[in-house]
């Protein structure tokens, strides 16, 4: 199937999914609140409003000033992810009161269960309906208040986690040596100036020797490869051995010959299926850069070719492998003795529970993992991909450093 058709088969069916969560929760905030028909209506604007402002703004932004643009596409991205969570809250609300009746008709008989359930609803508000409407209300609340957090502060609450890396066979000459990770920036409508600015201030508060960037540098839209432009720029004298990058699925989408032109005019290395030494003779180890895995899947280039890109540098050096998805990890990890990627966003949204370590092939989310003797470490990105919110996943910029072993 083309990825044209994937991506319209994709939206299309969540976009009657969340037609229908709109819909779902719609009537019950309505019967919660006790709501007439001026608030049904108000309540529906709103939940329409959302879906609509969601859809200008990933599609029809370009037309609006930058501003308002990411300002309607937040609203809207904001309301659309707070009844994703409202209905998932309340689906355990409604698990929770049916297995209460069941228990009840189970305990009681079912004539006598019944009997209790019209003399108590004759009698008006009974506890257990106070409480259902209570938990909905509740339900409703958290979800909205949830969304509202991850997309207003929960995305601007940049990190630095310093991660010490022992690496076997690196020369005591770069024992020390600081590695400061990117990933996932998705350089879009909802990451621009004030998101770069703050990027290149903790680069360089992290002190890098080598900045990488992990793929996903931009969205899906190749207007904003200016602005990765200028991310190098900036960058480039931070780190005395410069900026290397390699793609992610998200610029193939936008482009993957822009993002890669775009990268060398501004300075950086982009290594796809290559390989180059980093240092001198008096110390030095292999890095590499592999395409993006998904890249013959969406119809692109070869994919990841590791033997290639070894076979650029001299076998005796330790190896550290650049790769967006983590899910290559199980292939490398017998010829690398790191790996670094990103592309899970650490699960991006994660309200209780990450439900990401279920999903995900081989449960690799965020942080440390090891395998073979080699690690790998899993960067949860710095931007955001579908709603412009995190919440129990806070952007990062990773600094790693690398001690011999």
């Amino acid at each position: 199937m083309p990825l044209w058709l994937r991506f319209a088969v994709f939206f299309g069916v969540l976009a009657v999914l969340l037609v229908g969560a709109s819909f779902y929760v719609h009537r019950r905030a309505a019967g919660a609140l006790g709501l007439e028909r001026r608030g049904r209506w108000i309540l529906g604007l709103v939940l329409g409003g959302g879906i609509l402002a969601a859809a200008l703004g990933r599609v029809g932004g370009r037309g609006l000033p930058a501003d308002l643009a990411e300002a309607v596409a937040v609203f809207g991205s904001t309301v659309l992810l707070a009844v994703v969570i409202s209905v998932a809250l309340l689906l355990l609300v409604d698990v929770a009161r049916a297995t209460a009746a069941l228990v009840r008709r189970l305990r009681r008989g079912r004539a006598e269960a019944e009997a209790l359930e019209v003399r108590e609803a004759a009698d008006g508000l009974t506890r257990r309906a106070f409480l259902s409407q209570s938990a909905t209300g509740a339900a409703l609340v958290i979800g909205t208040g949830t969304s509202t957090y991850g997309a207003l502060f929960g995305r601007h609450d940049y990190r630095i986690d310093e991660v010490a890396v022992s690496i076997p066979g690196l020369p005591r000459t770069l024992d020390g040596f600081t590695i400061v990770q990117l990933s996932d920036i998705h350089f879009g409508t909802f990451v621009g100036e004030p998101e770069l600015h703050t990027a290149v201030e903790l680069v360089r508060e992290a002190k890098p020797d080598l900045v990488v960037l992990t793929g996903d540098l931009l969205d899906h839209d190749a207007a904003y490869a200016p602005m990765l432009g200028r991310l190098v720029r900036r960058l480039e004298p931070l780190a005395r051995h410069g900026v290397v990058a390699v793609p992610g699925n998200h610029d193939y989408y936008a482009g993957v010959d822009v993002v890669l032109h775009t990268l060398a005019d501004a300075g950086a290395t982009a290594l796809r299926n290559q390989g180059r030494v980093i240092g001198d003779r008096a110390g030095a180890f292999a890095l590499l850069g592999v395409d993006d895995v998904w890249a013959t899947r969406n119809g692109f280039g070869t994919g990841p070719d590791l033997s290639r890109a070894l076979s650029m540098v001299p076998r005796d050096l330790p190896r550290i492998l650049l790769c967006h998805n983590p899910v290559f990890f199980p292939e490398a990890a017998a010829e690398v003795q790191l790996q670094l990627s990103g592309h899970t966003h650490g699960g991006q949204v994660n309200v209780a529970v990450r439900l990401a370590d279920h999903v995900l092939p081989y449960g690799y989310v965020a942080g440390r993992y090891d395998r073979d003797g080699a690690v790998l470490y899993v960067n949860r990105g710095f931007g955001t991909a579908g709603p412009p919110a995190r919440i129990g996943a806070p952007p990062e910029v990773t600094k790693l450093v690398l001690t011999a072993a």
